[in-house]
């Protein structure tokens, strides 16, 4: 049996990555309207509302509002915490979408400037994008796949943002809520 070549092998992972973010994207959407039923399951529930959040790809999840109030349930850090690291990783869902293809995203304006920023301030963007709510970080996820920037890269400075942005949503409805 022959071996098969560097190239097919990638090509193998790319289809295989791209099926994977459809289908998660898909389902996660599927089941927006239900997701807030997770919260009841305290730590555990945020984090996995938070991944399911941050997973979809370019579709609307139900996500901050959730650690917004949750933040008035439990210790604010600890849900700032929590849905951080949920976030991040639901964030890798992104990196796949790069990784498999930028067919779609490379001739858009937008991505080529953050295919730049992530070329000269990987970290730095990767921190800013996720740090603060916007519509673009999706992209940056993207970048970074198609970019090959090494995941334990992309997850640590994706998780701090995530973290500092959680912190902002979880005090806020601590302080506005209780």
């Amino acid at each position: 049996m022959p071996a098969i070549s560097s190239k097919t092998r990638t090509t193998i992972l790319r289809i295989i990555a791209l099926v994977a973010v459809v289908a998660i994207s898909v389902y996660i959407f599927s089941i927006r309207d239900r997701a807030e039923e997770l919260a009841v399951y305290g730590y555990p529930g945020i984090f996995l509302l938070a991944f399911l959040s941050y997973a979809t790809v370019f579709l609307p999840a139900p996500g901050v509002a959730v650690i917004f109030t949750m933040g008035a349930v439990f210790n604010p850090l600890a849900v700032a915490l929590v849905a951080g690291a949920g976030a991040a990783l639901g964030e890798v869902v992104g990196y796949m979408a790069g990784f498999s293809t930028q067919v779609v995203t490379e001739r858009t304006a937008i991505y080529q400037r953050l295919v730049e920023w992530m070329k000269r301030n990987g970290p730095v963007t990767i921190f800013l994008l996720s740090a603060i709510p916007n519509p673009f970080f999706d992209l940056a996820g993207v970048a970074a796949g198609a970019l090959r920037t090494p995941v334990p890269h992309f997850l640590f400075w994706c998780w701090l943002g995530e973290t500092v942005k959680m912190i902002f949503f979880a005090y806020g409805g601590a302080v506005l809520l209780k």
